[in-house]
């Protein structure tokens, strides 16, 4: 045992006493009563940072530790701009291009073709009563014994495509495929009557002539009207109903034979 106490003694020589020690805890007193007890206090207690608004951040009842609690603020919570926009979107109608209402003008327009023609309107590609009065035209005369729908939509297009390249030859503007497919499908009601009324009787006749001529004519100079008003062709009605008149020819033979 006493030779483990002399290597204990003398495992490690130091000039550091107990009496150093105290020394040292005495000075870092001193050297902290230098900035006296309240920056003391405020180092040893840290400020909290906040990450909203001010108004937001209401201080708990409590001791000197206190808790933030966030506050509900009608101006941090803003509505999104998107939620609006279902409001503000048009109906889907509109985005198809589908509008009641010019379409009752159209028809209006003719079934009299005596009454001025609105080119704004008629300028449109509006393909909903066309295709409507094509599908029309096949079914009564379906009904009256007579399945035509391959010639009906050939025949269409095709007249189509020849009155597009003279209205392109005859006008200075211009008009596209979509608008000549409107205007002469529309024109097309007046037939449809006359192949509802072959459903009823006979048209192979004076009487069924005398029809389909009229027909033909009040086709025609519907969709002449609506060409000049649409294009500002003034004083070429009839050389713009002429051609419109053979289409419109062959749909009553269709619908007289």
């Amino acid at each position: 045992m006493s030779n483990l106490g002399q290597f204990n003694t003398e495992f490690y020589q130091t000039n550091y006493t107990i009496d150093n020690q105290e020394q040292s805890y005495n000075d870092a007193s001193a050297y902290g009563n230098l900035y006296g007890p309240g920056e003391q206090q405020a180092s040893a207690q840290p400020q909290p940072t906040s990450l909203g608004p001010p108004e937001m951040l209401l201080p708990s009842a409590g001791g000197p530790g206190q808790i933030f609690q966030p506050a509900p603020s009608s101006d941090y919570y803003s509505q999104p701009p998107y939620a609006d926009s279902f409001d503000e979107e048009p109906p889907l109608l509109e985005e198809l291009g589908i509008n009641f209402d010019h379409i009752w003008q159209k028809t209006l327009t003719v079934l009299n073709p005596m009454k001025p023609a609105d080119g704004s309107i008629m300028n449109e590609t509006d393909l909903t009563g066309p295709i409507l009065f094509c599908v029309a035209l096949g079914a009564t005369l379906l009904l009256a014994g007579k399945v035509q729908f391959g010639y009906v939509y050939g025949m269409s297009a095709i007249g189509c495509l020849g009155i597009h390249a003279l209205l392109n030859l005859m006008s200075s503007t211009g008009v596209s495929y979509g608008c000549v497919a409107s205007v002469l499908g529309y024109c097309l009601l007046p037939m449809v009557i006359l192949s509802s009324c072959a459903v009823i009787f006979s048209l192979q006749g004076t009487f069924g002539t005398v029809s389909a001529l009229v027909i033909i004519a009040w086709c025609s100079l519907s969709a002449s009207k609506i060409f000049i008003s649409a294009l500002g062709m003034e004083g070429q009605q009839l050389l713009v109903a002429y051609p419109c008149a053979l289409l419109y020819g062959l749909f009553a033979l269709l619908t007289v034979f």
